[in-house]
């Protein structure tokens, strides 16, 4: 089984017995599709700091995968992230994902760095090009965004800094990341803009992302899954089913890669890449 593009899956670092065992029993499985590399998300603020860091090394070392950290600049000081940019390189990590984030919960202050396109720089200050850095974009416009316009202006301060490519917000509107990938490059944007993937396992659970995110569930595609009810099998075959067809026309319209948002589990993945043209 091979994707017609590159690949590469995001992962959350495991905090618990339970945790650690599900992505255990997933690793092996998506290792199996050859990604390009996997990131594991940032947990900022206080002691969660060191579980991204100890997921990436677990990635590497014990899996053989390559492992790229997100670093969100929220709460974090210049210090901190300068001894996290050391730990990576001391692992032999060659990609970041840097984003903004959110400001976790009880702190009142953004630390350090505002937007992420500070961050980048500063990535960039420190290790000149040792890291092939990512962004986050968003084909549907960022919730706290003025505007679409608004929005690729700061897309393209990101990639100004030093980011060598993006990756978007997932969407179910494969119209959506083409035009924003043409506004992107009547911007001057040259970077590849990678589409983000999520796979859909469980209804109220994207619902729920999704009204967090800003990530749009087209009405049709939400009344069809709502009208499945509990039954969870025909969900996930039609869910599959659909989100195959998107990464086909995405491949198919000159999309650099797919970008998987696995929530640590492999089925929903698996399901999509198996289903998808080869």
């Amino acid at each position: 089984m091979a994707s017609p593009a590159p690949i590469s899956f995001e992962f959350f670092p495991p905090k618990t017995d339970e945790q650690r065992a599900t992505l255990e029993a997933a690793l092996p499985k998506l290792k199996a599709l050859a990604p390009e590399y996997v990131s594991c998300t940032f947990g900022a603020g206080g002691s969660t700091l060191s579980y991204t860091p100890e997921t990436i090394r677990h990635l590497r070392e014990e899996h053989g995968l390559d492992a790229a950290p997100h670093l969100s600049c929220m709460g974090g000081t210049r210090a901190e992230i300068r001894e996290l940019l050391d730990r990576y390189t001391r692992m032999g990590c060659r990609r970041i994902v840097a984003l903004r984030g959110d400001l976790p919960s009880g702190m009142a202050s953004y630390g350090d760095f505002r937007y992420a396109s500070d961050l980048v720089a500063f990535i960039r200050g420190e290790c000149g090009d040792r890291f092939h850095i990512e962004v986050a974009c968003y084909p549907e416009v960022h919730p706290q965004s003025d505007d679409a316009h608004a929005d690729l202006r700061h897309f393209r301060t990101k990639v100004e800094a030093g980011a060598n490519g993006a990756i978007t917000q997932y969407f179910y509107n494969p119209d959506a990341y083409f035009r924003f990938v043409d506004a992107a490059r009547r911007a001057g944007i040259g970077v590849p803009i990678v589409p983000g993937i999520m796979p859909i396992a469980n209804f109220s659970q994207l619902k729920r992302f999704s009204d967090l995110c800003g990530a749009e569930i087209p009405r049709w595609l939400g009344k069809r899954l709502h009208a499945y009810g509990d039954d969870v099998e025909s969900i996930r075959e039609f869910a599959a089913d659909v989100v195959a067809d998107l990464c086909d026309r995405l491949v198919a319209g000159g999309a650099p890669g797919l970008h998987f948002y696995t929530l640590n589990r492999a089925r929903a993945t698996l399901a999509v890449i198996e289903r998808m043209r080869r």
